[in-house]
């Protein structure tokens, strides 16, 4: 099935992830279910725009949002345009179908002063494993903006306190290093300790369970969803709060953009000038709170 060959593409030539291509996958299969109503073969070069435009009107009937459907969409284009390139089809039926224009939500993330205060608080002396190495995935998921899933793959190797930096496996399998400061290299260095008496024969990741297997995605989410709700933190808690926290915190303190873009991983600066917006949304916070005009009542 021409799908499949699609989804091979994206994963061994674009170098997508594993998680993006299930995602394309779902979509498509999705689009051929409605197309034969799961009772035929899909046939890719019948497909008409008007085909493509009644798939819209029913997943929006269905529930589905305008940002996922156009997310769908987004997906049909890409393969119809794929079979364009392999000379399977002659046009892209999903080339000239308008999208619908969704609103940018700006990334959620916590506020500088609520994650220092959480980081700042002291581990006790007799703090245990799962203690300090809870602490220690708060602290690199703040500290360097890694995501998720890079955090789960770093390599112990990789982490040189020092010289205070990590190489990070990151998309489309590329690696960057990522630097960190004496605080973190602190953390890591205790946390090692501990991980010793689990692990007394060496390990391959940096982090790992209390019985010495790696972490996995579901107990990272844990870990961080318990720490900033035990810390009073509203909104969304996962990890990837952490990285947008991150990109908002270097950008308010005068980093520069294109070194904020390396150090999380962008492919395009696009990407990062989305947290340009959190900082001016801080700077009006801060003003309306601080200056003596923005405070006074009335005219």
């Amino acid at each position: 099935m021409k799908i499949n060959q699609f989804l091979q593409y994206l994963r061994y030539e674009r170098n997508l992830s594993p998680l993006t291509v299930k995602a394309y996958g779902d979509d498509l299969h999705q689009l051929s279910d409605f197309l034969t109503r799961g009772n035929a073969e899909f046939h890719h070069s019948s497909v008409t725009p008007s085909d493509l435009r009644a798939w819209m009107v029913d997943l929006s009937s269905r529930g589905d949002s305008a940002r996922t459907v156009r997310r769908k969409m987004q997906a049909a284009r890409a393969f119809f345009k794929w079979l364009v390139k392999v000379g399977e089809v002659e046009a892209n039926p999903a080339a000239d179908i308008e999208l619908a224009k969704v609103p940018k939500r700006l990334p959620q993330y916590v506020r500088e002063e609520g994650l220092n205060a959480m980081l700042d608080a002291p581990l006790p002396d007799d703090a245990d494993f799962v203690e300090v190495r809870n602490r220690l995935i708060l602290a690199i998921l703040y500290g360097t903006g890694i995501r998720r899933a890079e955090l789960i793959g770093l390599l112990d190797r990789n982490v040189d306190t020092a010289q205070c930096q990590m190489k990070v496996h990151g998309k489309r399998d590329k690696d960057r290093i990522v630097p960190f400061g004496e605080e973190l290299k602190m953390l890591i260095e205790r946390y090692r300790r501990l991980r010793a008496d689990v692990l007394p024969a060496g390990v391959g990741e940096l982090l790992v369970t209390e019985k010495g297997a790696a972490m996995y995605p579901s107990l990272v989410y844990k870990v961080v969803h318990e720490c900033l709700d035990e810390a009073g933190v509203k909104g969304k808690k996962s990890p990837h709060v952490l990285r947008h926290s991150f990109a908002s915190a270097m950008l308010n303190n005068g980093a520069e953009i294109n070194s904020v873009k390396e150090i999380l991983g962008h492919e395009s600066l696009a990407a990062t000038q989305v947290y340009t917006h959190i900082t001016f949304s801080e700077l009006k916070h801060n003003y309306k709170h601080a200056h003596p005009r923005a405070l006074k009542k009335g005219g």
